[in-house]
């Protein structure tokens, strides 16, 4: 197999898996009982939450764990609007978010919010001087994708940040970090960050954790009411395995990262230069750039269908995407293809490519030659 959509989900490292499977055998106390069983599972807790704390250089007091990024992004963004609302209803972000942001501003939207969508440029940047002429007095909340999910663009946070930090209005700065928590060098205090929300299961670690930093000055009002788990933020008992493997898959990062990060990036480099000798009319959406991810490799191949692509290679035991597995199902065009100018030839060949540290240069070529033969078979059988 060759696994190549690892920005939909990664494979559990098996020291994660083991880890899982542990606490659930054997530390399967509630963190909120008072006996020896629900203090041990307390104790993981608070050391993953050490740990994730640690890694972003915040205080373990800002770290609340959640399900996973969408909830973590909604916590954030329903929270700001039912907390701020009394100073303004003016919300800036940009036209490339993810759909746990761009579906929760819609919802607000007809609640009576009025959202600023920023263009971007043919990469999806946005321009930090519309930014700036866009906030106003009843500004609450920017709202930033740092690497955008479907091509991998990396918004410029610091540069942000300092527009921010000079607004009269002094809005609340949100990041969607799904995509760059343990992935990219991360300066949140630094940048002026007030909240940045990050998942599990991109990082090699379980599925249905994630969390949330929140900066120890904002106390934003509750999703979920209950026991008031997670210092009253996010209610309901921990999810303690998916905690532990979070932290588990974490403590990976600090080993490997500047490695893997070496390796991916190669991995991407030599992808491109196969694929545009074998395939010359292909256009590079995310090329190889440190304004990219080197984890996302963004492609057009004219003249072919993504989603046919993916099924052939599919029965290669080969694995990509055309664009965001939260909304690949849907019929409808990917606003962030639309939005970076692509034209529906090119959108409808689109494949995201996604690596990680477990890629080796032999799936790339493979990989390669088998997305070149498909290609010539799809375009043959479309051009008839």
């Amino acid at each position: 197999m060759i696994y190549l959509d690892n920005c939909a989900t990664t494979r559990p490292r098996p020291e994660v898996v083991a880890a899982v499977a542990r606490t659930m055998a054997e530390e399967f106390g509630n963190p909120s009982s008072l006996h020896r069983l629900g203090l041990r599972a307390e104790k993981l807790v608070k050391e993953a939450r050490n740990r994730t704390a640690d890694f972003l250089k915040v205080q373990e007091s800002e770290i609340y764990f959640t399900s996973g990024g969408t909830e973590s992004n909604n916590i954030v963004v329903q929270g700001i609007a039912s907390l701020k609302s009394s100073k303004g209803k003016h919300i800036v972000t940009t036209s490339i978010e993810h759909p746990a942001i761009m579906n929760t501003l819609k919802y607000l939207e007809k609640k009576g919010f009025e959202i600023t969508w920023l263009k971007n440029d043919h990469y999806g940047r946005i321009d930090i001087n519309e930014l700036k002429e866009s906030l106003r007095e009843d500004t609450i909340l920017v709202t930033v994708i740092h690497v955008n999910n479907e091509v991998g663009v990396i918004q410029d946070i610091e540069e942000i940040g300092k527009a921010l930090s000079t607004s009269k209005s002094k809005p609340h700065f949100h990041l969607d970090g799904v995509q760059s928590f343990a992935k990219l060098p991360l300066s949140l205090k630094t940048w002026g960050v007030d909240s940045y929300a990050f998942s599990g299961h991109k990082l090699h670690g379980p599925k249905g954790i994630g969390g949330l930093y929140l900066n120890s000055r904002v106390n934003l009002p509750p999703l979920l009411f209950g026991g008031n788990q997670e210092r009253g933020l996010r209610s309901g008992t921990e999810n303690v395995p998916g905690i532990v493997g979070l932290s588990t898959a974490l403590s990976f990062v600090s080993k490997d990262s500047v490695h893997e990060f070496a390796h991916v990036n190669y991995l991407k480099s030599l992808m491109i230069e196969l694929l545009t000798k074998r395939i010359p009319e292909i256009k590079i959406n995310s090329p190889v750039d440190p304004l990219f991810s080197p984890y996302i490799l963004n492609v057009s191949i004219p003249w072919t269908r993504g989603e046919i692509m993916v099924h052939s290679l599919e029965d290669k035991d080969i694995y990509v995407s055309t664009t965001s597995a939260c909304s690949s199902k849907g019929k409808s065009k990917s606003h962030v293809l639309e939005a970076i100018g692509l034209d529906d030839k090119c959108i409808e060949g689109t494949l995201r490519i996604s690596f990680s540290h477990e890629n080796t240069e032999d799936d790339i070529r493979i990989a390669v030659s088998e997305i070149t033969n498909a290609a010539v078979e799809i375009r043959s059988i479309m051009r008839r």
